[in-house]
């Protein structure tokens, strides 16, 4: 990755960022052309190119950017005073919808790279895989054990990450998504939950 890239107006660097997510987001990492990328930016082959050696650079470079983008707004977001499991998550999804206004397909991208199986990409975002599974392990170890020992509790965070990743993936598919909206029906699902466990 060519670190010039950085010095491109932020537009530009989004514009190019956002078409990478949702390429990879939708096609996964083999059916990911770098010809619907650059369609998807409004920019040149060459350019791409030019910061990025290969697929494989972009596809790591976003996913590194990702990483970065939200463990810098979890940081930001979450009280570390806090202790209520669901308060905390509620925290999360608050962060969570700061980076959607920006890259709507970013969670899409991270849950379609979790299911990559190959190779090269797979241990291309290995490192930043891990620690932004490490971030998010931090965060919610300061949370009351009390609530995980409720009957059930695996099946219905189980239930709400399904739920969750659902609406925000078909909103995405139909052209409908808005973060704020989003926010708004996950809160409700999150409260439902904690409401169900109590």
């Amino acid at each position: 990755m060519n670190a010039k890239f950085f010095d491109l107006k932020q537009e530009k660097q989004d514009r190019m960022v956002n078409a990478a997510l949702k390429i990879f987001a939708l096609n996964g990492y083999s059916h990911a052309s770098t010809d619907d990328i650059v369609k998807e930016a409004h920019i040149s082959k060459g350019l791409l190119f030019h910061y990025f050696d290969s697929k494989i650079g972009v596809y790591s470079f976003i996913y590194d950017y990702s990483v970065r983008f939200i463990s810098l707004e979890l940081s930001s977001a979450i009280d570390p005073n806090e202790t209520s499991y669901f308060e905390i998550l509620r925290q999360m999804e608050a962060a969570k919808m700061q980076v959607l206004k920006s890259y709507p397909y970013m969670f899409m991208f991270l849950n379609t790279c979790k299911k990559e199986d190959i190779t090269e990409a797979v241990l291309a975002v290995e490192t930043a895989k891990a620690q932004l599974a490490s971030n998010e392990a931090t965060i919610l170890q300061k949370a009351d054990e009390s609530v995980k020992s409720k009957k059930n509790f695996s099946e219905y965070m189980k239930m709400l990450t399904f739920t969750i990743n659902g609406i925000m993936e078909s909103s995405l598919y139909d052209g409908s998504f808005n973060a704020e909206m989003n926010y708004k029906e996950n809160i409700k699902y999150i409260n439902l939950t904690e409401s169900l466990l109590k």
